[in-house]
């Protein structure tokens, strides 16, 4: 095995181990919450698993197979830096799971497809994109499951610039492929998860929020893996549902239980999907615009369009910004039942 890769595998896990401690001791209580569902101390076996990737590397048995001692394929190494043994060594359905796995990771890494507005019946949709740099760290997509319901995705990668971008386009082609393959968006992102734990690409986390939508029933079934709760407005009762985690952000944990829940919607509903760079945008004194003032604005536009809504959220973020440059990526998907 060439000193780069592990080289590179190094530069990589220093740079995941660094972000993560970064973030558990900056991030503010409220978005660890919902980034991990539950206690920090979650976070702690996949660093021990970083911690001792790093003492291998060091000690010169990183990739080293347990069984024949020889060196394990730098390919599967690079998309999981825990392999320990040799794909000769596995029965002939665990080789072909990890080749395919090996085969998705090469398309999911080259892959970068446009994004299209769908058409959904009896559902009205609008979306907004804007990195803060040139690149950004945001994705959102419509997809379809195997059982023809309709998928709605949005992400946000930690971070922004070149690097989320890759992930971000990366993710977008892993839910492209893999959600054709499924009727679960739970099952879908703990599969995403496990490409990713352990991918030396992936030094940050993402939050992903994945939804089955079947317009026969009108059910939104979901899977939010620690992303901004969505909102769901109840037009006849004008009350308001979050659709909170159900799961950790991608990439945080090694053990990854990944839940659905559902909710029915009725005519005139509507759903707001949105990164975190909508609600902590800054006024001039440092106060960030928060959930609240976005679930007012839908109270006080939900009988406009979808796309006078979206056009409604990004006035009211200029005006209380004072128009300054956002800091985040900002992403919106309004959608309406008609």
């Amino acid at each position: 095995m060439s000193k780069d890769v592990i080289s590179r595998i190094e530069e990589s896990l220093v740079e995941k181990r660094q972000n993560i401690h970064h973030w558990l001791g900056s991030a503010p209580a409220e978005e660890k919450e919902t980034c991990l569902c539950e206690d920090e101390t979650c976070v702690a076996p996949h660093l021990q698993v970083i911690e001792n990737s790093l003492d291998k590397a060091a000690q010169g048995t990183l990739g080293v197979c347990e069984v024949c001692h020889e060196l394990v394929d730098e390919r599967r190494l690079e998309v999981d830096y825990t392999a320990q043994v040799c794909l000769d060594h596995f029965s002939e359905e665990e080789r072909r799971r990890l080749e395919d796995e090996l085969e998705l990771s090469q398309i999911v890494q080259r892959a970068l497809l446009p994004q299209q507005m769908p058409s959904i019946p009896g559902l009205e949709l609008a979306a907004f994109n804007r990195p803060a740099d040139i690149l950004g760290g945001d994705y959102f997509d419509f997809l379809r499951f195997e059982d023809g319901a309709h998928g709605i995705a949005i992400a946000d990668v930690v971070g922004h610039g070149v690097s989320a971008s890759i992930l971000m386009s990366s993710l977008q082609m892993a839910l492209r492929t893999l959600v054709p393959q499924t009727d679960a968006a739970a099952e879908v992102l703990e599969r995403v998860n496990h490409f990713y734990i352990h991918n030396v690409n992936l030094t940050t986390f993402i939050t992903a929020f994945l939804a089955h939508y079947d317009p026969g029933t009108r059910t939104l079934t979901y899977s939010n893996a620690g992303h901004t709760p969505p909102l769901v407005f109840h037009k006849e009762t004008r009350q308001q549902t979050w659709l909170k985690p159900t799961s950790a952000a991608i990439g945080l944990v090694e053990t990854y239980d990944s839940k659905s829940a559902s909710i029915p919607l009725s005519k005139g509903d509507i759903i707001l999907l949105y990164t975190d760079g909508v609600t902590e945008e800054m006024n001039s004194n440092g106060e960030p615009f928060g959930a609240k003032r976005l679930a007012g604005l839908i109270d006080d536009n939900c009988d406009a369009s979808v796309q006078d809504m979206v056009q409604a959220i990004r006035r009211v973020l200029s005006d209380f910004s004072n128009g300054a440059p956002s800091r985040d990526d900002i992403t919106i998907i309004v959608g309406r039942v008609n």
